[in-house]
């Protein structure tokens, strides 16, 4: 008999790794997983900060959770915590890609090295490094688990930038001259298109293992921005707002669970329509 759509959602005893999982985003992601009866295993580099936000779904949620520090970047250390995972709980079920490097726009000096011309390649390298290279690896690890035993699911967590250019305007400080402007990094679009690209390489890798790969590529979230970037934001979203904290936890919950056991390298975009226009 086919599950009913409910039980569909249901994650009891699945464990879902959540990298970046001390994060704004990361939490909610964490918290979808619980809501559901599954086992979320934050990872992030805050060893302090990340132990609270597992410690937090616990006693919310009355689920069991995990929280480490951790480097994506570093293989060795990725494979010692799939170790430590799965010494306690036993299996991985789900990796949820969401760790990134963000770094704040400022100007220096009358300069800024956010522009294409000026951006240090040490920023290149770690961006890439985190974002993309540490995907990877994470998906190599705890994929490679996945697929040797009962298959699993990865979420890359992309960006509605990873499918359009970043419109500079919305960034303009007045009085700035043109070529000091803040602008968004190359790096943060680079990022997150080649994480839908690593998607659809999943997708076709383990199907016949029982592993799925999709992207969320969610848009901007209020998050105590000025003003004036969020009404220059609002006005390229058809809805005319930006997304809450929460409205993402939904979409994560239908991904990662058999809800959607037949989508596979597919990128869901949840960013009020601003790709459409």
């Amino acid at each position: 008999m086919a599950k009913s759509v409910r039980d569909s959602f249901d994650l009891d005893g699945r464990v879902a790794i959540i990298t970046g999982g001390a994060g704004l985003l990361g939490q909610k992601h964490a918290e979808a997983v619980a809501e559901l009866g599954g086992i979320p295993c934050l990872l992030d580099l805050d060893a302090e900060r990340t132990a609270e936000a597992a410690n937090r779904l616990s006693q919310i949620y009355k689920c069991q959770s995990f929280g480490a520090a951790l480097d994506i970047t570093k293989p060795e250390a990725i494979d010692a915590i799939r170790t430590q995972i799965l010494d306690q709980f036993g299996r991985v079920d789900i990796l949820i890609n969401n760790a990134a490097n963000n770094p704040k726009m400022e100007n220096t000096d009358g300069a800024n090295w956010s522009r294409f011309e000026e951006l240090p390649l040490q920023i290149w390298n770690e961006d890439i490094s985190v974002g993309l290279t540490g995907a990877m690896l994470c998906s190599r690890i705890f994929g490679s688990h996945m697929a040797e035993n009962d298959g699993g699911v990865i979420l890359n967590i992309a960006s509605d930038l990873g499918i359009i250019a970043p419109d500079q305007r919305i960034y303009r400080n007045e009085g700035e001259t043109a070529d000091t402007q803040n602008v968004k990094p190359v790096t943060y679009s680079v990022v997150k298109a080649g994480l839908i690209g690593l998607t659809k390489y999943l997708a076709t890798y383990w199907p016949d293992k029982g592993v799925r790969a999709n992207a969320l590529a969610p848009g901007g979230i209020y998050n105590g921005q000025d003003d004036a970037f969020v009404s220059r934001l609002t006005n390229l979203i058809p809805m005319g707002r930006m997304a809450d904290k929460d409205e993402y936890k939904a979409s994560v919950a239908f991904m990662i669970s058999d809800a959607s056991s037949y989508m596979n390298g597919a990128t869901l975009s949840i960013d009020g329509g601003r790709t459409v226009w």
